[in-house]
């Protein structure tokens, strides 16, 4: 029983009350391997067994110190969306002069997808070995995984792009378009589900961008309706969650970016708390509120039965919050939510790319024990 919340239980189900967002530091023996297999100096079958290795310390880990759940920590992707999106059929991922989305810090080769046929589902999708791999690894635990949202690769292909360059069934038809994202993505889940899989987070910036009155400003004066894009977005979601098994928890973290500890958009909720907090039916949102950038807590208003999984505590750096801080900004949302619709994590995952964010490995788990006190302070052991 918390003594600081009297109602205050305990969950079950994901999301829980202490949870991650679900990428980890990548340790150095694998960012070598991964350089190594890039330039030849290893074999792809030796990576694989490095990732197996490090990942098997890592669930380890994670069991160790409370996580209800674990992941992979994302040790076998590059990025934390596009390993996802261009081994789908009908992308590709290529070269380009520089990045869409602009980070206070510098990134590596500028890259982005294009479409080249049909979307479609690819039923030897590489993602289906790694859930396996983690499956087996976790011997019956729970476990988290994570891809990108649908909205990512309309975003990526149409919006961020000034001027689309889309196949023959896309082109003036961007309902095509949406109709293919929805159905590859049906395919994806079914997949997945008869894997194993009963916790999927899908991770989106989108709606965080949408927050942004700068990138709102900007999509519009490329001839983008924001609000009719975003709806739209909310469709595709509902037809995935209502379309998934009841024991299938899917839920969706919002990010402004995460790339060596800086970010790319800001902004409050506001802008889309009533397009997507009140008709979105995913179970939980994973939401950023490390920063003033994040805005304050009155756009959850908006949230109907939903969990709300708080991101307090940052993983943009290492130094740790003032515990009484947290606790005083959790019973701050509870005007708008109900304590025990509110979990606890981190604002982002520690390295939603592999070069991860500026914190050692230490300072990260350091972070979770943290989150995992206060959890247990609030909502009981």
């Amino acid at each position: 029983m918390s003594l600081l919340f009297p109602h205050a239980t305990q969950r079950t189900q994901a999301p829980y009350r202490f949870d991650i967002v679900g990428s980890f530091l990548r340790p150095d023996i694998l960012k070598l391997a991964r350089q190594q297999c890039a330039c030849g100096e290893c074999s792809p079958q030796q990576l694989q067994t490095i990732e197996d290795q490090e990942i098997k310390k890592l669930v380890a880990k994670q069991k160790a110190i409370g996580l209800q759940a674990v992941s992979d920590g994302e040790f076998r992707r590059t990025w934390w969306h596009l390993d996802f999106l261009y081994n789908l059929k009908g992308i590709v991922l290529e070269d380009v002069e520089q990045y869409s989305t602009t980070f206070q810090a510098h990134m590596h080769r500028p890259v982005t997808l294009r479409i080249t046929d049909k979307i479609e589902w690819n039923t030897e999708h590489p993602f289906l070995e790694h859930f396996t791999r983690l499956y087996k690894e976790a011997d019956g635990y729970p476990i988290k995984f994570t891809i990108p949202s649908p909205s990512m690769l309309h975003l990526i292909t149409c919006v961020r792009t000034p001027n689309p360059q889309l196949i023959a069934p896309y082109v003036d038809n961007q309902e095509a378009l949406f109709q293919d994202i929805t159905h590859t993505y049906l395919d994806a889940v079914k997949a997945l589900y008869a894997l194993g899989c009963r916790h999927l987070q899908l991770d989106d910036t989108s709606w965080g961008e949408f927050c942004s009155d700068e990138k709102r400003a900007l999509y519009t004066s490329q001839g983008v309706d924001v609000d009719r894009v975003a709806k739209r977005y909310v469709q595709i979601l509902n037809t995935i969650r209502d379309s998934a098994p009841a024991d299938m928890a899917i839920t969706m973290h919002i990010c402004r970016g995460n790339f060596r500890s800086t970010w790319f958009s800001s902004g409050g909720y506001e802008p889309i708390a009533e397009i997507l907090f009140a008709h979105c039916h995913v179970d939980g949102f994973y939401l950023e509120y490390d920063s003033d950038r994040a805005g304050d807590f009155k756009p959850l208003r908006f949230i109907k039965n939903q969990q709300v999984v708080l991101g307090l505590v940052t993983s943009k750096s290492g130094e740790l919050e003032n515990r009484d801080d947290i606790i005083a900004r959790i019973k701050e949302a509870t005007q708008f939510v109900d304590i025990n619709q509110l979990c606890l994590s981190p604002q982002c995952g520690f390295a939603s790319t592999e070069e991860g964010n500026i914190l050692s490995e230490e300072q990260q788990w350091q972070k979770l024990a943290f989150i995992r006190d206060i959890a247990e302070e609030v909502w009981g052991k």
